[in-house]
Order: C-alpha cells, then structure tokens, then sequence
C-alpha cells in the first residue's frame, strides 16, 4: 500500500541534499512524519497546505517501512500513518509535483 507526504519546495530539496529528513517543523514537534492514505491526503492539502504552490508528492510502500510505521487515531478518530524514524530517499517510490489550480491541488492521475 503507499502512503503519502507532502513536502514544501525547500523542505523537498533539503531532504534530497541529505537523503533523509525528520519532516516539516510539525514532525520534529509531534516526534514522527505524517503520512497519508489516498483517502487522507486530498485533506491534508487542503487542511495545511491550502493556498500553496510549488509543493511535492512523495509516495512510500508501507511494507518497506516496516514497524517504524504506526497507524495511530487523529482527524476525527481515522487512523494515519505515522513514522516513527526519519524517512530515507531509499524509501520514495516516486515524486511528483503537486501544483495548485483553481479548485484547490491537482494530483497526480490514480493517487486520489
């Protein structure tokens, strides 16, 4: 199954410079990366990303992250993945640019 993360432009490059990232600021807070299903992620985009451009989509295989991923309660009791170590460029499937329209983000074709 993937998972997504949404990464702003700087964020995206940082984490391509180093190979791996503890994610955005409200990851290093909480003490996990936020992930989100295909069903999740068109929310979260619009909940925390609303209004900004130049943003990147990263699919992860859940199999790969194996018990470092914990599927835990939150937006109205749905359970969310949630990694638990950095997230390694080894564990990116693809990366595809997340542009903003008109009616909000536009995924990638089969992601929503």
């Amino acid at each position: 199954m993937l998972v997504y993360k949404i990464f702003r432009r700087p964020e995206w490059d940082a984490f391509v410079a180093r190979g791996r990232t503890a994610g955005a600021p409200v990851d290093l807070a909480d003490g996990f990366v936020h992930l989100s299903t295909a069903e999740q992620v068109a929310e979260t985009a619009a909940r925390h990303f609303a209004g900004q451009s130049d943003l990147v989509l990263v699919a992860v295989d859940t199999d790969a992250l194996g018990a470092d991923l914990k599927w835990e309660p939150s937006r109205g009791g749905a359970l969310f993945p949630h990694l638990y170590r950095e997230m390694l460029m080894a564990d990116v499937i693809w990366d595809k640019s997340l542009p903003l329209g008109a009616a909000g983000h536009i995924f990638p074709e089969g992601v929503i």
